[in-house]
């Protein structure tokens, strides 16, 4: 398994907070914290941008991504909106997490909660060349469950 460095600035006021680690050897995904100052109550249908306290300083070519977590999808309904959302290796703004509610009763995020993981990258730039026509393939332009649900 191929290891990156990533340096990471902890914003002032978060010291408390663990950084985010791998928990268990082959996990590909880091859990991040909330870095709420008091905790934030999501009603159903709500969203909010919850803090993580944490500045990423990451090498050109690497992205990180910011996914959601399958147990607070599957227990709470709880997701992140914009996923995966895409940290880019030039951006030194905290890294936020867009949570959203979509189950039936509130929910509430605490100071600490791991609330999404992060994924690391590698990146590959494209060079988009116009052309006239398309190389054909069998499937075409089948698409959105064209091959039927089983």
């Amino acid at each position: 398994m191929e290891r990156v460095r990533i340096r990471v600035y902890r914003c002032p006021g978060t010291e408390d907070l663990p950084l985010p680690r791998y928990m268990t050897p082959q996990a590909a995904g880091m859990d991040l914290p909330a870095a709420v100052t008091e905790p934030v109550v999501l009603a159903p249908g709500d969203r909010a941008l919850i803090p993580t306290g944490l500045i990423l300083e990451l090498p050109p070519g690497i992205e990180a991504q910011v996914r959601p977590r399958s147990g607070l999808a599957l227990r709470h309904g709880v997701t992140c909106l914009n996923s995966p959302g895409t940290i880019d290796a030039d951006y030194r703004g905290e890294v936020g997490v867009i949570l959203v509610n979509l189950g039936r009763e509130p929910f509430t995020v605490h100071r600490g909660d791991r609330i999404a993981q992060l994924v690391f990258s590698r990146v590959v730039q494209a060079e988009l060349v116009p052309t006239l026509e398309i190389t054909r393939t069998e499937r075409g332009a089948g698409g959105f469950g064209h091959t039927g649900v089983r």
